[in-house]
């Protein structure tokens, strides 16, 4: 891994952190996270994945209310963080967990099958 990356994943990591803690801010009728932020190389951008208990519709609804308010996030950044430039932040759904609930159906579905 490079210096340059290293850094990178730390800014991002930073990044993650400090959109967590803004979020504090936010009330939400479901538990919301920030699950890993990916930041470009040039770090003009940064992807930002939202988990939420439930997931499906109730993380898509989150990642839409927290585009919306990026402004409140990169001025807490901007605060914080030192870095020339805030990347734009862009809030993505991450649905993993329901990945692994409809993985762990499939082999729950064979076991039974074979039983």
């Amino acid at each position: 891994m490079s210096m340059s990356s290293k850094n990178n994943s730390r800014t991002a990591e930073d990044i993650k952190r400090e959109i967590g803690v803004s979020m504090r801010e936010f009330t939400f009728d479901t538990v919301v996270s920030v699950s890993h932020c990916e930041l470009s190389n040039d770090l003009s951008h940064c992807k930002v994945y939202i988990s939420t208990f439930e997931g499906g519709e109730k993380t898509v609804a989150a990642v839409e209310r927290l585009q919306k308010a990026e402004g409140i996030f990169k001025k807490n950044i901007n605060a914080r963080i030192k870095m020339r430039k805030i990347p734009e932040l862009i809030f993505l759904p991450d649905n993993s967990l329901d990945y692994y609930d409809k993985i762990s159906g499939i082999i729950d579905e064979i076991n039974e099958a074979k039983s």
